[in-house]
């Protein structure tokens, strides 16, 4: 479906394309250095399948013209939490492939007005590196670190944090931690059972499972699991995604009563020498809370570089608004507390969908 909005200058309309049924999309992505995993066909794919939403991109290009630009959504229709525009759900970052804030603003005219006339909630993107000006539609804020892949392997390692990275991987090694990697049913069975025991300690659901089936089997070798063992016991594992140049840590999780072990560190190290020596420049630590000062403090150990990036959301959240959802959350993490694992898993499955 072709829909048209009112022209950015006298010569250019905005317009609606699929980006999983129209071929330029993926064309596009390749030739734009800015794309990441979270934009391509494939996750889009997983997104569909898993929770039935519904990708869009608003461009300029017209119908069989080649993309110069593209801002993606995933149209999110809930009953619990209303229709909204998000881009992207579940993606730690989504880059407005634009040239600049003035573009990217021009480029929401259809979305903007959806807004006005009440067909959705709101509009959520979510910029790694498009900066823009203060009050203007910003959101919540997150940290995110990389870690450059360039240097020789010794001197990464000899960037990590001597007590909290490297002796905890010296310790894995001492005490024979194994590591698998694929994405087997076998390793997504363990890689799960993990994830909902750090899920109940997070005093949140798990993901569904169906959303992890799905990001490997639409991924295929661009996704995969690690899992660490000690005597055959899963006690760490870390799904990672492969974009381009660049490896993209998503999920980890992790047995607390092991981490004496250094089964994460363990992991990490591994993935990092992996991707140097299948060439990628970069790995993306992901997203952390700012408040998160444990996280934040665990990825700044491995010699990472970490950055400020900020939503955007349209209209902007009130702190009432803001305030309320805290709340909300707070006393929800008290009940997930207390839930057993059958009943997160099945919290996870009903709410997930409506989060986007």
């Amino acid at each position: 479906m072709i829909t048209e909005a009112q022209p950015i200058n006298a010569s250019q309309l905005v317009h609606q394309m699929d980006p999983v049924q129209d071929p330029r999309w993926p064309e596009f992505l390749a030739g734009n250095c800015n794309s990441s995993i979270f934009q391509t066909v494939d996750w889009l794919r997983a997104l569909q399948n898993t929770y039935g939403y519904e990708p869009l991109v608003y461009t300029t290009a017209a119908p069989g013209e080649p993309l110069t630009n593209g801002v993606i959504f995933c149209r999110v229709k809930s009953w619990l939490t209303g229709q909204r525009l998000v881009s992207l759900p579940f993606s730690d970052h989504c880059e407005p492939l634009v040239d600049g804030v003035p573009e990217l603003e021009s480029l929401l005219a259809l979305a903007q007005t959806e807004l006005r006339e009440g067909k959705i909630k709101y509009i959520d993107i979510r910029p790694l590196s498009l900066k823009f000006s203060a009050g203007v539609g910003n959101s919540d804020s997150f940290f995110i670190h990389f870690l450059d892949l360039r240097p020789p392997a010794e001197a990464i390692y000899k960037s990590f944090h001597g007590d909290s990275i490297r002796r905890k991987i010296q310790r894995a090694e001492r005490e024979k931690v194994t590591l698998e990697v694929g994405s087997s049913h076998q390793l997504l069975a363990a890689f799960y059972d993990l994830h909902v025991i750090t899920r109940q300690r997070q005093q949140l659901p798990p993901h569904p499972l169906s959303w992890f089936r799905n990001v490997l089997k639409c991924l295929g070798e661009n996704a995969q699991i690690r899992v660490a063992s000690k005597d055959g016991r899963a006690i760490a594992s870390i799904l990672s995604l492969a974009h381009k140049q660049k490896m993209v840590y998503k999920y980890g999780c992790s047995d607390a009563h092991s981490h004496n072990l250094g089964g994460m560190q363990f992991l990490f190290w591994d993935l990092i020498r992996d991707a140097k020596s299948r060439g990628f420049l970069e790995l993306d630590f992901g997203r952390s809370e700012t408040t998160n000062a444990g996280l934040v403090t665990f990825k700044d150990r491995w010699g990472t570089q970490r950055r400020q990036m900020t939503y955007l959301r349209y209209p902007s959240r009130s702190a009432a608004q803001g305030q309320g959802s805290s709340k909300l959350m707070n006393i929800a993490k008290k009940v997930f507390e207390h839930c057993p694992q059958s009943i997160l898993r099945l919290a996870g499955n009903l709410l997930y969908p409506h989060m986007g």
